[in-house]
């Protein structure tokens, strides 16, 4: 999944708006979810290409700055861990791709559900099953949420 929403390269910023995350920072932040709390020359010698210094400095601080890590100093250097867990950041991204498709003209929402069926139908049953559970229960819960 995260390799899919990294095509679209879409995360938050701390301004909320839509941003990128490139093939650097998204290498920076699989260690540290892998990881945990680093600082730059930690996740420098973790990368699979050695890299200056500063390049990784900077990345992490874009990535501080697009809101995805948050950091503290001890001594003269920034520790930085990831504000949200991996699948947190995975079912964030999703939710706003699919708000995206959502909030576009009907053709888009038709896209969207068609293609979503499409691929789950061709990747497995049970999948689709499991979906229509979902829509089940979804229906439960705003019909519920309705009448109070």
């Amino acid at each position: 999944m995260i390799h899919f929403l990294r095509k679209r390269g879409a995360v938050r910023t701390n301004r909320g708006g839509p941003s990128t995350l490139g093939p650097l920072e998204s290498q920076v932040m699989d260690i540290l979810w892998a990881r945990g709390d680093s600082n730059v020359r930690e996740v420098a010698g973790r990368l699979a290409r050695p890299l200056a210094y500063t390049t990784v400095m900077t990345t992490l601080d874009r990535l501080f700055k697009k809101g995805l890590l948050q950091r503290h100093r001890i001594d003269r250097a920034f520790i930085y861990t990831p504000r949200l867990a991996r699948r947190d950041w995975e079912r964030q991204i999703a939710r706003e791709f699919v708000a995206g498709f959502l909030a576009g003209p009907h053709n888009s929402r038709q896209l969207l559900i068609s293609g979503l069926l499409d691929a789950v139908g061709q990747h497995d049953a049970a999948l689709l099953e499991e979906l229509e559970k979902k829509i089940q229960s979804k229906r439960k819960e705003i019909s519920g949420g309705r009448r109070s």
